[in-house]
C-alpha cells in the first residue's frame, strides 16, 4: 500500500497506479501485527537487529530508508504515533485498523486503482514493461512492477510465498528460506506439565558448549516447547547462515545473582521453612511447577524435603536454576512464524530503490528479500521503507 501511495505522490500527473491484492480486503496481515496494535516502526533500527546473509548491504539500505524519516511520513499522512519501550512506535490509538484505514484513505484520494482477490498466476516481462496475469483470467500491463508480496510466513494471512517464487522465476539468486521469529519445539520430556506457564528469564542460545546469543524477557512454555519474544528472537539465529549444528537453550531464572550467592540464599530460605516439601519450598520463590521441574532436572528427586539437602545439593539446585537446559530445538513452522528468513539475495538490488539490477523496472521489497528483523517494529520499518523507496523510484524514472 505504501509503495502505491509513494508512487502516486511522485508520479507525473495522469500516471495510472494499480494495486493488485490477492485478499478480499487490504491490510490483512497488517491488522494482526502487534497483537492488533500495529508496532509499525522502531526508532533505533540498526543492522544488528536484522538477520541476513549480507549485513553490509542491509546497512546501506537502512541508511536510504532512514532518509525517509518514517515517523514524519506517517505524521504528514495523518497518523499520530507514540513511542513505547525500546523505541517501538505505535499508532496513538493503539489500533492497527487505524493504520490500514489511513493508508486506504490515501490510496483512494490519489485514485489508485485497487483490485482485490487478484491471485497472480504469472508476471511476464515485455520489452517495455510487464504483463501481470491473474488465475481468474484478468491481466494488467505496467511500465514497472513492485513485488510487495511477502514471504512464506503466516500463510493464514494470504502470504503463500508467491513473491519468493516470482523472484526465483526471474532468475534471482536466493538465500535459503527459513521460518524466523517463531516458537521452538524441544525435547518434550523437558517441558512436561509446564504448558501455559510463563516466567521471566535470560535465555541463551548455545551451539554445543559455545554461547551464541542471549535475550532477556518472558518465556512461555507450550505443549511442544518454548515461546515468547525472547525465544522468537533466538529462533532467527537458527537460520542456515549461522551454521549452528547442535543448538540448545539455557534459561537463567535468577540472573541477578552468581551461583554461590544464590545457593547460600536458597539454603537460608530452607531454614525459614523447616520440613517443607519441594512444592511448598518453591511457593513464593518461583512458580512451584517450574521449581519442581528444575529440581527433577537436577536429579534431586530422592529428596522429599529440603531438610535433607547437602551443601553440594544446594549448589546443584542453584546451578540448575541458572542453567536450565532445553535440547532438540526445532522451529515450529511457517504458520507460527512472524516473518521469513532468507529470500532474494541483496546484491542483486539497487540499495536506494530495491530495483532489480538485471531489470530496473522490477522491484522486490519487504519480506521477499534476505532481511528479517527482530520483534519490535523492525520488520515493518523495513517493509514500509523499502516499499516507499521503490514507489518513488518507479514513479520518477
Amino acid at each position: 500500500m505504501v509503495a502505491a501511495i509513494a508512487a502516486a505522490e511522485h508520479a507525473p500527473q495522469g500516471t495510472e497506479i494499480i494495486l493488485l491484492e490477492q485478499n478480499s480486503k487490504l491490510g490483512k496481515k497488517l491488522l494482526a501485527t502487534g497483537n492488533g496494535r500495529c508496532n509499525l516502526d522502531n526508532l533505533y533500527c540498526t543492522t544488528e537487529r536484522y538477520f541476513t546473509s549480507d549485513p553490509t548491504r542491509v546497512t546501506e539500505m537502512l541508511q536510504h530508508i532512514a532518509q525517509l524519516h518514517l515517523p514524519n511520513w506517517f505524521l504528514t499522512h495523518g497518523l499520530l504515533c507514540r513511542e513505547a519501550e525500546d523505541g517501538r512506535l505505535y499508532p496513538y490509538s493503539n489500533q492497527a485498523a487505524d493504520v490500514v484505514n489511513i493508508l486506504v484513505y490515501w490510496l483512494e484520494r490519489h485514485q489508485v486503482q485497487i483490485n482485490t482477490e487478484f491471485r497472480i498466476s504469472k508476471i511476464i516481462a515485455k520489452e517495455q514493461g510487464f504483463l501481470v496475469h491473474a488465475e481468474d483470467g484478468r491481466s494488467f500491463y505496467g511500465d514497472a512492477v513492485i513485488c510487495a508480496m511477502g514471504g512464506n510466513a503466516g500463510p493464514q494471512f494470504g502470504t503463500e510465498g508467491f513473491g519468493i517464487k516470482t523472484a526465483f522465476r526471474t532468475g534471482c539468486s536466493m538465500e535459503p528460506l527459513y521460518p524466523c521469529l517463531v516458537p521452538l519445539k524441544c525435547n518434550k520430556t523437558q517441558i512436561q506439565g509446564l504448558s501455559g506457564i510463563r516466567v521471566k528469564a535470560v535465555a541463551t542460545l548455545y551451539d554445543g558448549t559455545q554461547p551464541i546469543h542471549w535475550e532477556n524477557g518472558e518465556i512461555q512454555f507450550t505443549d511442544y516447547g518454548l515461546s515468547g519474544i525472547a525465544i522468537m528472537q533466538l529462533s532467527g539465529w537458527l537460520g542456515p547462515q549461522h551454521g549452528i549444528k547442535t543448538p540448545s537453550i539455557e534459561l537463567n531464572l535468577f540472573p541477578q545473582s552468581d551461583t554461590d550467592t544464590l545457593a547460600k540464599s536458597l539454603t537460608k530460605r530452607a531454614s525459614l521453612l523447616p520440613g517443607a516439601s519441594v512444592q511448598t519450598y518453591m511457593t513464593g520463590l518461583i512458580h512451584p511447577q517450574i521449581g519442581t521441574a528444575v529440581w527433577q532436572a537436577q536429579q534431586l528427586c530422592h529428596h522429599t524435603s529440603v531438610d535433607t539437602l547437602t551443601e553440594l545439593d544446594w549448589l546443584k539446585l542453584a546451578h540448575g536454576l541458572q542453567h536450565w537446559t532445553f535440547t532438540e530445538l526445532e522451529p515450529t513452522g511457517w504458520k507460527n512464524a512472524q516473518t521469513t528468513g532468507g529470500g532474494v539475495a541483496l546484491h542483486q538490488l539497487y540499495p536506494h530503490s530495491f530495483a532489480l539490477k538485471e531489470n530496473p523496472r522490477m522491484y522486490f521489497v519487504g519480506e521477499t528479500v534476505d532481511c528479517a528483523g527482530y520483534c519490535g517494529g523492525y520488520n515493518l520499518h523495513w517493509a514500509f521503507g523499502s516499499g516507499i523507496l521503490a514507489g518513488i523510484d518507479a514513479a520518477t524514472h
